[in-house]
């Protein structure tokens, strides 16, 4: 199914369209990141991603609960996008065979996942507030939080320890 099929008509359809999306995602990276917890050395690191770990379990059941308000299957979509990040930074891990460096790269991709998600989140909390589902917005707004804090932490990480020339 293209981006815009003809299956979208109305701002809910699109609605249910990128909720569908990010519930791929977010199952998408639940799996991912086990493995970038085992590829990271740096210790607060591996704890941000399981830290993460575990609020992405929660994000997944958030929108299980949105699903059901809005009174629709759960189901996720195939995204491209998620996959893309996903598979590239895969391919770069291969490469790397500098543990510093490889903990710089994996921030880097967790960071470009949040910076996605946080982007979805953001437009499905505006959607939904403009279609009056204002039920959905308050649990995607938190899941919105937990996006935004993961993304601080990284960037803290990054910044103090990880993204230093050797």
């Amino acid at each position: 199914m293209s981006f815009f099929s003809a299956d979208i008509r109305t701002l809910d359809d699109l609605f249910l369209r990128q909720l569908r999306d990010i519930y791929y995602a977010e199952q998408r990276i639940a799996k991912s990141l086990p493995d970038m917890i085992d590829k990271a050395d740096n210790a607060d690191l591996k704890r941000a991603f399981e830290s993460h770990l575990e609020e992405t379990r929660g994000h997944v059941e958030r929108l299980e609960r949105v699903f059901d308000s809005i009174g629709k299957r759960v189901e996720g979509v195939d995204c491209p996008a998620i996959d893309g990040v996903i598979d590239e930074a895969n391919e770069i891990f291969g490469e790397i065979t500098d543990g510093e460096v490889l903990d710089a790269a994996l921030a880097a991709a967790a960071q470009t996942v949040e910076h996605y998600e946080m982007s979805r989140y953001g437009t499905l909390i505006a959607w939904a507030k403009e279609l009056g589902k204002h039920d959905c917005a308050e649990l995607l707004q938190q899941t919105l939080e937990e996006e935004k804090a993961a993304d601080k932490t990284l960037t803290e990480i990054a910044e103090e320890r990880l993204n230093k020339a050797g």
